[in-house]
């Protein structure tokens, strides 16, 4: 669902590292939207501008330790 936005990442991991290195990078197609400083601002504020399912967060880490799969709804059980 966000392969293009993982790739993107993939690609630039390095380049980004530069300018956001440790920091929750919000990713819409093959562009950064944001950078926060925690998670929760991270999703607070993507998740005010754009629709669920379209914009990756991702820890800027060297390597590949902050690789994960993770999926959020708005709906409650």
């Amino acid at each position: 669902m966000l392969d293009k936005e993982f790739s993107f990442y993939l690609a630039h991991q390095n380049e980004l590292l530069s300018k956001y290195e440790n920091q929750y990078i919000a990713i819409v197609g093959e562009k950064v939207v944001g950078a926060y400083p925690t998670a929760s601002e991270a999703l607070y504020d993507s998740d005010a501008k754009y629709a669920p399912g379209t914009c990756l967060i991702q820890l800027c880490t060297p390597g590949n330790g902050a690789y994960s799969v993770r999926s959020y709804s708005r709906v409650c059980y």
